[in-house]
C-alpha cells in the first residue's frame, strides 16, 4: 500500500508543519502552488514527488523544470514511489493564460500521454489540474472541464484520477465513480491509500536524496 499526499491549489500552512506525521510514500500536486511550498512539503515528509502544473503556474522549460525534486509527468506516465502515474496538467482556455488549451489541443495532448502506456503495465493514478468536463467541474468559462479525460479514463482505467482547479470553498466535494475509478478532488489537501497495480519501475526515484 503506498501512502499518498495530495495537494492542489490551495496554501495550508499546518501541511507543513503535519506533515512529517502523516508519514506519506509519495507527494503528489495537482497544480497552482507555489514551488518553495510544495519543495518545502515534500522536504518534510522526505518522500519522492511528482506534479502537473495549473493554469497560474509558470512556464515549464529545459531550464526551469518545476519543483526541485519533483518529476513532470505533464502529458506523460511515469513510475514514482511506487505507483504509476499518468499525468495532464493546466486547464481548458479562457483567456490565453499559461498552461490554457482548446478542448482539441485537449485531445492531442492526451493521445501524446497515451501513447507512453503499455498495455502490460497497469496505471494506478491519473493526475490532472482540471477535472474531466461535467464531473465535478463548473459551469463559468474559466472552470469547464476537459473533454478528452472521458477517453483517457476509459481507456487507462486508473484507480484514482485526483485533481484540483475546482475550489471546494469550504464545502465538501464528494468522490464520482467512472468505472474502476474514483475520482477526487484533493483541494487543499487529501491523504490516500493506493494499493499498486504494477510494480514497473520507469526510473524515478523511490525515496529524495538517494
Amino acid at each position: 500500500m503506498v501512502r499518498v499526499l495530495a495537494v492542489s491549489d490551495e496554501e495550508v500552512l499546518s501541511v507543513r508543519s503535519r506533515a512529517r506525521d502523516l508519514e506519506v510514500d509519495l507527494v503528489l500536486a495537482a497544480g497552482d502552488l507555489p514551488w518553495d511550498y510544495l519543495e518545502g512539503v515534500a522536504a518534510t515528509v522526505d518522500a519522492p514527488a511528482a506534479f502537473v502544473p495549473g493554469n497560474h503556474d509558470p512556464a515549464v522549460s529545459r531550464t526551469s523544470t518545476g519543483p526541485r525534486g519533483f518529476v513532470n509527468v505533464d502529458e506523460r506516465i511515469v513510475t514514482v514511489g511506487g505507483l504509476r502515474v499518468a499525468g495532464l496538467g493546466g486547464c481548458v482556455r479562457y483567456n490565453g493564460g499559461m498552461h490554457q488549451y482548446t478542448q482539441e489541443q485537449y485531445e492531442r495532448r492526451a493521445r501524446t500521454m497515451l501513447g507512453h502506456a503499455r498495455d502490460d503495465s497497469p496505471v494506478d493514478v491519473l493526475l490532472t489540474h482540471a477535472p474531466p468536463l461535467g464531473l465535478g467541474d463548473g459551469d463559468d468559462p474559466s472552470h469547464l472541464g476537459i473533454a478528452a479525460l472521458h477517453g483517457v479514463l476509459e481507456t487507462l482505467r486508473p484507480t484514482w484520477h485526483l485533481h484540483g482547479h475546482i475550489h471546494p470553498f469550504g464545502m465538501v466535494k464528494g468522490d464520482r465513480q467512472v468505472g474502476p475509478t474514483t475520482v477526487r478532488n484533493v483541494i487543499p489537501w487529501q491523504v490516500v491509500e493506493i494499493e499498486p497495480r504494477s510494480t514497473t519501475s520507469d526510473a524515478a526515484p523511490t525515496r529524495r536524496g538517494d
